[in-house]
């Protein structure tokens, strides 16, 4: 297991890190995803943190809090060191029928930090992040109450996930301004049949050295293994239930033609494939991986060895290439004249 440093800090996470979505068993709107008993989520961290896994990512939505309660149990259970692990949680999703009970204004953040602290049974988070952009509350809001947590000692990091490239500057340029805390780091979908982030995000947080943790990096399932081009209707397992995040699955199935083949040569999974692709990118920070079985965890744990030629890479990044739109293709050719 290898580890990188977190965006701009000195705070070394895993290039796996655990993802905590499928703890909890809920009716709600997590109940495709959440399968995860306090037994299962018990095995799945031992595993985890025995492997080299250091980085946690829960958040309070998850199972409506299952999710943190079952992580938090899971560490006091295990009797693992809280300093030794890295816990991300996140904020801005509903947690009530109250009118308040959403967003990232300042109340719902200074409320449901103090319900995540309990729920995770724990002094402090490592990684604090906005779990998507609020239209409502100017960001100087948003900053301000993210900044008490920080100087209060009960947030150590905070970090962005799921916004746009103007939305995540913004926010950069109010806490430079405002002399705030930044976001450290930016969790986004991005795998190698979904490549969306590349256009704006990725030379933004190249630019401004964020680091990039990565959500559904199997998107949805689709790059498990299960599927290829022969077999696409009769899905069983998350995508038959949960057909998220969209894809493009023309591109999806190009690229699937070589990682089958491919796997198979290598004595390897496509799973394992797709993921070491994302880990070969600069980019990336860490991987979130989520399992709800242990064998997938495992096959997951393996992507750490997989090794590409130049040749193998470039097939599927050709493959899985994104169509050239403006103003990228005009950016490219007027900076030939400017390459180091």
């Amino acid at each position: 297991m290898k580890y990188n440093l977190l965006g701009n800090t000195g705070l070394k996470v895993s290039e796996l890190c655990l993802g905590t979505m499928t703890f909890g068993q809920t009716e709600g709107r997590f109940k495709a995803i959440a399968k995860v008993d306090q037994n299962g989520a018990d095995e799945l961290l031992k595993r985890s943190v025995d492997a080299g896994i250091n980085f946690l990512d829960t958040a309070n939505v998850y199972s409506e809090g299952q999710s943190e309660e079952m992580t938090g149990q899971a560490i006091r259970n295990l009797g693992l060191s809280r300093s030794e692990l890295v816990v991300a949680t996140k904020v801005r999703g509903k947690m009530g029928d109250g009118p308040n009970q959403v967003g990232l204004t300042r109340k719902h953040i200074l409320d449901q930090a103090e319900a995540s602290l309990k729920r995770l049974g724990t002094d402090y988070i490592d990684l604090y992040q906005m779990h998507s952009y609020d239209p409502l509350t100017p960001f100087e809001e948003t900053l301000r109450a993210f900044d008490d947590l920080v100087r209060s000692g009960k947030v150590r990091y905070i970090g962005a996930s799921n916004v746009a490239a103007w939305q995540l500057m913004k926010a950069l340029g109010t806490s430079e301004r405002l002399h705030l805390e930044k976001f450290v780091s930016l969790q986004a979908y991005y795998t190698v049949a979904g490549r969306d982030l590349e256009r704006e995000l990725v030379p933004l947080l190249q630019d401004q050295k964020v680091g990039l943790m990565v959500w559904s990096p199997l998107a949805g399932g689709l790059l498990s293994g299960k599927y290829s081009r022969e077999k696409q209707e009769g899905e069983d397992g998350r995508r038959a239930n949960f057909d998220f995040p969209p894809v493009n699955r023309d591109r999806a199935f190009d690229i699937l033609d070589l990682l089958h083949p491919m796997a198979e040569q290598k004595g390897a999974s496509v799973a394992q494939l797709s993921l070491a692709w994302l880990l070969h990118q600069p980019v990336v920070t860490s991987i979130i991986i989520g399992a709800s079985k242990m064998s997938q965890l495992e096959d997951n744990l393996k992507s750490v060895d997989v090794q590409f030629s130049e040749e193998e890479l470039k097939k599927l990044t050709d493959a899985s290439k994104l169509p050239a739109e403006y103003p990228g293709w005009m950016l490219d050719m007027t900076g030939q004249d400017r390459q180091k």
